[in-house]
């Protein structure tokens, strides 16, 4: 039996699984509760912007795949907020700057995530409002205990904080001390908050009524008031190694409500693997299983030189892709980007050895534009504060824990995404993927206890390309969950953080699941790999041509093998690539078996089913 680190667990009644063993927990007990997994998804949700402020927060972005019991196919609520109506090029070129800052207000993009949850409630859940915000609520007021990562990422952020964001000091330095792991932290400004929220909303006349009202009251009322005064007043320091305010007004939150859409999606065999549209980096996954149905993947052994050299090969040419071709535009051409003639054509592409080149295709004979290509190192870096890339490529700090995404010296958090999946006795399942607004990307908006997001950063200030800043554009994300059909059925939901990495570290889940019949745990604790030839999503946006991350538990055979390929060889810790959360349910006779693994990595993430 192969080892895992936990078992995979499976029932008959639901599942959560999430970053987080408390938000789990919590989306258990809305199931234990009579309603679905949509009112499971959003109670974990909520809680895991509590729990993992450095990873995700109120004022982040999540897409959500939704998939209710018996749909012929899935729909996306997309909780990317788009950019200000101030946006513009040439504002940000007027300011002298021709890349995004990752840090401060002028990054921000209008947050989506709470539009998008109280969405999904709204409109497939049965819960309460009070419901799905009273355990964030209690977190919140009555204090969480805090895991290592963030009292650690706390410390190095200290300088910073005391030095230029006052407004987070106070909250995240009370009475200028740290907090220490393992005691409980609070939020008492997010706890008054939400409960504001839910005084103002509890004189709507249903329970849809009051779902509105608490999206008025954020969107339309003193929250969004406070944001626009917020980045019209305060000169925020950021990674530029200067100060700049914010460009989000309150029109502009008033403007937003989150688009409902349909996914793309790609046939693998008896499956059909359903994305986020390429506004999100979400193709990816589908180009690259477009890629190898041409080959001998299935075949092969995933802690091969030869699986992993495949891999990475067909990473490269779709990251390609995406850097050229994606972004919130009606000018992708995505139908060709996903067709089976242009995977025959990019497949040709890959050789024995490791390319060192960035190369985009040409579907439907266009030609293709890549923005600028910075080798790392290219941009010097500030005293304080950084970029929020999930994986690092400098080397972890001293006792860093395993799985956990690594701080520089400097004090850059490189850590900005949580997971949660969920399935219930129905057959409904939903994945979603909710970042943005951590604590280390802005200060604290003093009286919301919350920072904003800096997603802009995902944009280019380089004309011609999808993916160029416009304004009320949304910025081409790293965000992507995933749903998987099985003979027509919905089967699976699933997703993983990590930037950049998200759709490399899925599909080598996926493709240990389908072909090598290993269960969701197998999949998930199994060693993996990514490779950073590509344009970094985050700022500094750099590329790091050749780069292949492998966990030390690939034999060193595999690593000189792949070496003398050409590829350059970083071994990371042996539990750091990933950290997936998966549900799935299948027909067993009459009743439906549900499947549940979550990621070990970092000794955070947990499913709960029964």
């Amino acid at each position: 039996m192969t080892f895992t680190t936990r078992p995979e667990l499976r029932g008959t009644f639901g599942a959560v699984s999430s970053t987080h063993w408390l938000a789990s927990t919590v989306g258990m007990s809305i199931l234990e509760k009579g309603h679905t997994a949509f009112d499971a998804a959003v109670a974990t949700g909520f809680v895991l912007q509590i729990v993992e402020p450095h990873l995700n927060g109120p004022a982040g972005e999540v897409p959500i795949i939704v998939t209710p019991a018996g749909a012929d196919t899935p729909i996306v609520i997309c909780g990317q907020g788009p950019s200000p109506s101030k946006a513009t090029v040439a504002y940000f070129k007027g300011l002298g700057l021709d890349i995004i800052p990752g840090t401060g207000l002028l990054a921000a993009c209008i947050p989506g995530a709470f539009g998008a949850w109280l969405t999904l409630l709204r409109d497939y859940g049965t819960a309460e409002l009070e419901d799905v915000l009273a355990p964030a609520i209690y977190y919140a007021r009555t204090g969480h205990p805090l895991v290592p990562r963030i009292a650690r990422t706390i410390g190095e952020m200290r300088e910073l904080f005391e030095t230029h964001w006052p407004s987070s000091a106070e909250l995240y330095l009370p009475g200028g001390v740290a907090p220490q792991s393992g005691k409980l932290f609070r939020n008492p400004q997010i706890a008054a908050l939400y409960q504001q929220i839910l005084d103002h909303a509890k004189s709507g006349k249903n329970r849809e009524a009051r779902i509105d009202a608490a999206l008025d009251f954020w969107y339309r009322g003193p929250v969004a008031e406070r944001i626009e005064q917020f980045c019209a007043t305060e000169e925020v320091w950021d990674v530029s190694g200067r100060r700049h305010k914010g460009l989000i007004t309150a029109q502009d939150m008033a403007d937003y409500k989150p688009l409902v859409e349909k996914p793309v999606s790609v046939t693998y065999g008896d499956y059909e693997v359903f994305k986020c549209g390429p506004w999100s980096q979400g193709p990816v996954l589908l180009q690259m299983l477009q890629i190898l149905k041409g080959t001998d993947i299935a075949d092969l052994d995933p802690m091969s030189a030869d699986f992993v050299h495949l891999v990475v090969e067909t990473a490269k040419l779709a990251m390609a892709d995406r850097d050229s071709w994606y972004g919130d535009s009606s000018d992708v051409p995505i139908k060709a980007l996903l067709s089976s003639g242009y995977a025959d054509i990019r497949r040709a592409l890959i050789t024995d050895t490791a390319s060192m080149e960035v190369l985009p295709g040409t579907p439907d004979g266009r030609n293709p534009n890549l923005p600028p290509l910075r080798k790392v190192g290219t941009i010097a870096q500030p005293g304080l504060g950084g970029g929020e890339p999930t994986v690092a490529r400098e080397a972890k700090l001293p006792n860093d824990r395993q799985g956990e995404p690594a701080l520089t010296r400097e004090g850059a958090q490189r850590g900005d995404t949580v997971q949660v999946s969920a399935v219930d006795r129905w057959g409904n399942m939903v994945s979603a993927t909710p970042s943005g607004g951590w604590f280390q990307s802005s200060p604290v908006i003093p009286g919301l206890g919350f920072s904003l997001t800096t997603r802009a950063q995902m944009f280019w200030l380089e004309e011609g390309l999808n993916s160029t800043l416009a304004p009320s554009k949304r910025p081409r994300t790293t965000l992507t969950p995933s749903t998987v059909y099985r003979d027509g059925q919905p089967y699976m939901a699933f997703g993983t953080p990590g930037g950049d990495q998200q759709d490399q570290w899925q599909l080598v889940m996926l493709l240990r699941h389908l072909h090598k019949g290993m269960n969701l745990q197998e999949a998930i604790d199994a060693p993996s790999f990514h490779t950073d030839h590509l344009a970094s999503s985050f700022w500094p946006r750099e590329i790091s041509y050749g780069a292949v991350t492998l966990e030390s538990r690939f034999p060193e055979a595999v690593r000189e093998d792949l070496a003398a390929r050409g590829h350059k060889i970083t071994v990371g810790d042996a539990w750091s690539e990933g950290r997936l959360s998966a549900v799935a349910r299948e027909m067993d006779g009459d009743v439906q078996l549900i499947k549940a693994g979550a990621n070990p990595r970092g000794a955070q993430g947990y499913a709960v089913a029964r």
